[in-house]
C-alpha cells in the first residue's frame, strides 16, 4: 500500500496587512504550548529566558538561551514552549533575501540580541506600513545573514518509521539508565535490527543518538534549573559530573559550569 499522505499543517497568518513586510511577536509561556503550524514568512525565534524546543518533520531542535531558531517560510514546525520568554521576528521572503532554506539553530551575538529586543516595539499583528520599521528590519536582516553562517548542531533527527519513532521516544524517556537491550525489549526488535534500521533511517548509530540526546537534555537543564552539575549528570545518564564535563566540552567547546555561568550572565543583563 502507498504511504499515507500527511496533510500540511495549518497556515498561521501573522499580519493583518500584506503590505507589512516584517514585525515581531513577543511571547511569555507559563503553560506548555505545542502545536503544528507553518507561516508564509521567514521566522527567527530567540529565547530571552528559559529554553525551548522546536520540532520540524525531520528534526528535533533545542533552543537554549543565547541561541535562536531559524525557520524559513513554509517549514512545518511545532514549538514546545514551557516557562519561557521568546521574541520572534518575521520577514516577508518577497522583500528580504535571506539564505539557509532549512531550519537551523544559530548563536545570537549581542548586536542581534539587542536588535531583536528593540524590534518588539513593532508587533506584526498591529503594525501598519512604517518606513522607520522597514529600515530597521532591513538592518536586522543584514546582521541575521551573518549569523546564519554559524549554524550549530543543537538538534536530533526524527523519523516517520513507527519503530524508530518508538525507539527515540523510549530513549528520551529513559536517558538516565537506558540500554540497547532495554530499548529492544520495549519496542520488540533485536539489537541487530536496531543497529541496522536506526542507522538507515537517521544516518547515525543509536549510541551516537543517545549521546546527543543526553547532551541536549543536559544543556536544557543547565539553562533552566539550579540543579548541581552532578545531579544533572545522573539525571541524563552520564553518571558523574566529570563524565558529563568531558562529553560536554568535546561537543560544545566549554565546560557545563561555563555554559551555565554564561547563561546566568545573560539573564542578569536582560533583567538589569
Amino acid at each position: 500500500m502507498p504511504d499515507a499522505v500527511v496533510p500540511l499543517a495549518p497556515l498561521l497568518p501573522m499580519r493583518r496587512r500584506l503590505t507589512v513586510s516584517a514585525g515581531t511577536v513577543e511571547h511569555h509561556a507559563t503553560e506548555p504550548i505545542s502545536y503544528w503550524h507553518r507561516h508564509d514568512l521567514h521566522e527567527i525565534e530567540y529565547a530571552v529566558r528559559g529554553s525551548a524546543e522546536i520540532r520540524t518533520r525531520s528534526t528535533h531542535y533545542l533552543l537554549p538561551p543565547r541561541y535562536a531558531a531559524w525557520l524559513p517560510a513554509g517549514v512545518e514546525h511545532s514549538p514546545l514552549l514551557r516557562d519561557v520568554h521568546t521574541v520572534a521576528v518575521f520577514f516577508d521572503p518577497a522583500v528580504f533575501s535571506l539564505p539557509c532554506p532549512r531550519a537551523a539553530i544559530i548563536p545570537v551575538p549581542p548586536v542581534l540580541r539587542e536588535m531583536m529586543r528593540y524590534a518588539v516595539r513593532w508587533p506584526i499583528e498591529r503594525l501598519h506600513d512604517d518606513p522607520e520599521a522597514l529600515a530597521f528590519f532591513e538592518a536586522l536582516a543584514g546582521v541575521l545573514r551573518q549569523a546564519l553562517a554559524q549554524e550549530l548542531p543543537l538538534s536530533l533527527p526524527v523519523s516517520d518509521d513507527p519503530v524508530i519513532r518508538d525507539v527515540v521516544a523510549y530513549t528520551a524517556a529513559h536517558l538516565d539508565d537506558v540500554t540497547a537491550g532495554a530499548v529492544c525489549r520495549a519496542v520488540g526488535i533485536s539489537e541487530r535490527v536496531l543497529r541496522r534500521r536506526f542507522a538507515a533511517e537517521l544516518g547515525q548509530t543509536w549510541r551516537d543518538h543517545l549521546q546527543h540526546a543526553r547532551l541536549l537534555r543536559a544543556m536544557s537543564l543547565l539553562s533552566s534549573t539550579t540543579q548541581p552539575v552532578g545531579e544533572i549528570a545522573a539525571a541524563v545518564g552520564f553518571g558523574s559530573a566529570s563524565a558529563l564535563a568531558r562529553a560536554f566540552r568535546t561537543w560544545t567547546g566549554e565546560a557545563p559550569t561555563a555554559y551555565r555561568d554564561r547563561w546566568q550572565s545573560t539573564r542578569a543583563e536582560l533583567s538589569a
